[in-house]
């Protein structure tokens, strides 16, 4: 296993969570330490995407997945994102479906969400970041 520390950071792309999961997956195989990142709207909107346990609803059971694959805790407030360049917690941060919303607060240094403060963060130490970019209207 590698030994490199692999923050995975997910939007509200929600058609492409799938695809994501699937590409966790596989980091998660090659990869010791994946931590996983949400927006608040990708942990907590339940929508037709996805699978749903009918008690909990699709966004807790996106949760649990997340959780379920990295055996970690999700990241999903800006208070426990800011740490992660201080800390220097990731080698490299990978958001994955990264929307245009969030590429467009990217870009113009708005930090309102859980990604946006992990990429400022992780940024600020001059690491890598790997944006996959998803949205309906690019």
């Amino acid at each position: 296993m590698r030994t490199e520390r692999v923050g995975f950071a997910l939007c509200g792309s929600f058609c492409t969570h799938e695809k994501a999961l699937t590409a966790l997956k596989r980091l998660t195989e090659e990869y010791e330490t994946v931590i996983p990142i949400v927006s608040e709207n990708a942990a907590f909107t339940d929508t037709r995407f996805g699978t749903s346990d009918a008690r909990f609803g699709a966004a807790a059971d996106f949760r649990a997945r997340l959780e379920a694959l990295c055996g970690r805790p999700i990241i999903h407030t800006i208070e426990e994102a800011e740490p992660i360049g201080p800390k220097k917690l990731l080698d490299v941060l990978v958001i994955a479906p990264c929307t245009g919303n969030t590429l467009a607060k990217l870009a113009h240094g708005i930090t309102d969400t859980a990604v946006t403060m992990a990429a400022k963060s992780h940024l600020r130490c001059g690491r890598p970041v790997v944006i996959a970019f998803s949205t309906n209207d690019g």
